[in-house]
């Protein structure tokens, strides 16, 4: 199990639900930028409410601030051209992340993803979490959708905004290193190299604090953060005495988890999940359910999330106890984030933002979800469970290509 983080005091935490809550505070932290503004997403998409994003991006630029905008070669692809265009126009540095290539995701190596979502404003604000930079009420797959997404994001003041501007720049100079050695401009690469070290050296946090709220920055990748954010989840449900509330997207948890929950569930820990109730891929959606049984025979309530698209990748943990804990970031509890991609969350320890997303989640359970029978379950039709078991094993298959263990 990796090292545990500490959770640091001086912060200042805001719970966001979707991108009606996000994008205003992100609108207006942009327009306030002096400095910088770094911007990473899976999907980038200025349809409807995005182009609000957009034009604060190119606003801030035409003033002078230092804006980046790293993006998914596979989440979002190529941005629209004429966005493409304006943005470069205005000054916005534009990087694609693993751009695909020809042979697209047949290479297992292609299946390392860039998954974060994170902005730092001059250093100062951040904003992690689940929510890409994309319309509620639009899903570039599936067109309008009747309800809006259910996701999560948090605004955060204090040190990890430092600490999360450096995780950036690192990945971001690693990029414009590798290009410069593709091109044969060795001098480049060397002083992006250099950059990217020094930011690593200096990625400890000095800005003083803001508040009383203690968090941290929690990220996984495939060099020094292979297991941050799964080992943080382990602790904190070890640690859990009353409750444990999880609401994930795409949720196959490898045997470590299975095994933290049910142990959390029987010595009397009421655990509950909400989870993904609508079909989007296939892969996501059946893989999960073959993991239900054992759960639900332990105890655990199982809450399909129905009106539209789960996004959130959020957790609470005794909110009403002496030790409240809490996460929101971009981490589902699959092998794909778990094991191959780039993730942020942010966890914290405050009693008043760990009752908020509590209630949020509670609710969402309560009046948008439906709650999984267990003899339904061992009841489902014979067809469905053909097709539970094949993405399950189709899931283990590309873990094997891989060479990773879950």
């Amino acid at each position: 199990m990796a090292r545990p983080v500490e959770l640091v005091p001086g912060h200042s935490a805001v719970l966001l639900q979707g991108a009606q809550e996000l994008f205003p505070a992100l609108v207006q932290a942009m327009d306030g930028a002096a400095q910088s503004v770094r911007f990473e997403t899976y999907i980038c998409d200025f349809t409807d409410s995005g182009a609000s994003i957009g034009e604060a991006l190119e606003r801030a630029a035409h003033r002078g601030v230092e804006v980046q905008l790293l993006v998914d070669g596979f989440g979002t692809g190529g941005l629209a051209t004429d966005w493409l265009e304006r943005l470069r126009a205005a000054g916005v540095q534009y990087q694609v992340y693993a751009p695909l290539g020809p042979l697209g995701l047949l290479l297992p190596e292609r299946w390392r993803r860039m998954h974060r979502k994170l902005c730092v404003v001059d250093g100062a604000v951040l904003f992690c979490g689940g929510i890409n930079l994309l319309d509620d009420f639009y899903d570039p797959n599936y067109g309008r959708l009747e309800a809006p997404r259910l996701d999560f994001a948090v605004q955060v003041l204090g040190p990890i905004a430092d600490e999360a501007q450096a995780a950036m720049q690192i990945v971001w100079w690693r990029m414009q290193a590798a290009s410069a050695a593709r091109s044969r401009h060795l001098g480049d690469a060397r002083r992006a190299m250099q950059a990217a070290k020094a930011a690593s050296r200096g990625a400890g946090s000095t800005r003083r604090g803001v508040g009383t709220v203690r968090a941290a920055l929690l990220l996984r990748d495939n060099l020094l953060h292979r297991a941050g954010i799964e080992s943080a989840y382990l602790r904190a449900i070890a640690q859990a005495r009353d409750e444990v509330i999880i609401a994930n997207a795409y949720f196959v948890p490898g045997r470590k988890l299975r095994r933290a929950l049910v142990l959390a569930a029987r010595r009397g820990v009421r655990v509950r999940l909400l989870l993904q109730g609508r079909y989007e891929y296939f892969l996501q959606y059946h893989a999960a359910r073959p993991v239900y049984g054992k759960l639900l025979k332990a105890g655990i309530e199982i809450h399909e999330y129905a009106p539209s698209f789960l996004h959130a990748k959020v957790a609470v943990i005794d909110a009403e106890g002496t030790h409240p804990w809490a996460t929101v970031g971009s981490s589902n509890l699959d092998p794909l984030s778990l094991l191959l991609a780039k993730e942020a969350n942010v966890a914290i320890a405050d009693a008043d933002f760990a009752r908020s997303l509590r209630a949020r989640l509670v609710d969402a359970m309560e009046h948008a979800g439906q709650q999984i029978d267990s003899a339904a379950y061992a009841a489902r039709p014979w067809r469905a469970r053909l097709l539970d078991r094949l993405a399950f094993a189709l899931v283990r298959s590309a873990l094997w290509l891989t060479g990773k263990t879950y």
